[in-house]
């Protein structure tokens, strides 16, 4: 019998809810035998959706939830008022250890409220950033933070180089991964106020592969595994980085279709070329992990498909079994103990 990761998915959550999400929740099930969904939501409606579809009955679970939280509702005043939403009872799913972890695709305030108000913090977390991975020249680098503390200090950026860390180390897989801090030039006294406090904090901590500072026109070469900045910047780079993709994207295509020779061109070259942009394909690696968290809140598009719900389910089986959060948390103790110490 395998062990069991067990998955709260917000199927209201989402401009594709809840058809994309169930969708994606059947593709996981499907694929994985390790893997069982709770579905939160309007059970007739989720019933409904799910009749079209066959799948493992054993391993997908619809709990009720009769309210939704709408992307344009203050963060705080919807957590708190609408407790039989969707999200809200599936992040609580996870707070009472029924479920490992938990999946959305719906407000990204609200799931980042109810991360810290509701799942809450690992202790000695000072933040919990949001870390999504990029596609680059290399594979992928990790974004930390994206979204989560625009306002952050330079203790918050070294326990986001270290849970960064981890999560590249043991759930993407790369050893040693390297650490650097956004800045506007490679000279280390370059860099705003935050820069310069964070860059020599970084610098001398010993469980990360610091290698200093990173210009964002070198981030999608792949220059450093983790990439450390505080989430104005961080969000910034994303929108920016998902932009120009997307416009690049599109103007190649309507580039292959202006005349028949570039038609001609375009059959050509259109199995290595779609092959180059699936690399570069952000749904392939699943949703964005709010790291710190005593349980693992993974955010995914709003208007993700079925494929990106199917993987950042998927992705939580790997972080359950590598144990990422008792990691996290021993990784922030021993530095509490050895600060104590100095």
């Amino acid at each position: 019998m395998p062990d069991i990761t067990v998955v709260a998915v917000d199927a209201m959550g989402g401009d594709h809810a809840p058809v994309e999400i169930v969708k994606g929740a059947v593709e996981a099930v499907n694929q994985r035998k390790d893997i069982k969904v709770l579905l939160t939501g309007s059970e007739v409606l989720l019933k409904s959706v799910l009749a079209e579809y066959t799948y493992p009955e054993n391993q997908i679970e619809i709990i009720d939830a009769k309210e939704v939280i709408e992307t344009a509702e203050p963060p705080v005043k919807a957590i708190r008022s609408k407790k039989d939403s969707s999200l809200v009872v599936a992040m609580n799913l996870v707070k009472k250890k029924q479920a490992d972890a938990f999946v959305s695709a719906g407000s990204t305030g609200a799931i980042l409220v109810g991360g810290q108000v509701i799942v809450g913090r690992i202790k000695g977390v000072e933040r919990a950033p949001l870390a999504p991975l990029l596609p680059t020249m290399t594979g992928v680098s990790l974004l930390i933070d994206c979204g989560a503390n625009v306002d952050a200090r330079a203790s918050h950026l070294l326990q986001f180089a270290k849970m960064g860390s981890i999560y590249m180390e043991h759930v993407i897989g790369k050893k040693n991964p390297t650490v650097g801090i956004v800045n506007i030039g490679a000279e280390e006294e370059k860099g705003n106020a935050l820069v310069k406090e964070a860059y020599p904090m970084l610098k001398a901590c010993k469980d990360i592969n610091f290698i200093g500072s990173v210009e964002a026109r070198e981030i999608p070469y792949g220059a450093v595994d983790v990439i450390v900045c505080e989430a104005f910047v961080g969000n910034v780079i994303l929108k920016l980085y998902e932009g120009v993709g997307s416009a690049l994207t599109k103007k190649i295509k309507n580039g292959m279709m202006g005349s028949l020779r570039s038609k001609i061109g375009a059959l050509l070259v259109k199995p290595a070329l779609k092959a180059t942009l699936k690399d570069f394909d952000s749904s392939g690696y699943g949703g964005a992990p709010l790291l710190g968290l005593n349980g693992l809140v993974v955010k995914t598009h709003g208007n993700a498909t079925s494929k990106e719900v199917c993987n950042s389910i998927i992705q939580c089986v790997t972080f359950k079994r590598q144990r990422i959060n008792e990691k996290i948390q021993e990784v922030i103790q021993l530095s509490q103990e050895e600060n104590k110490e100095d």
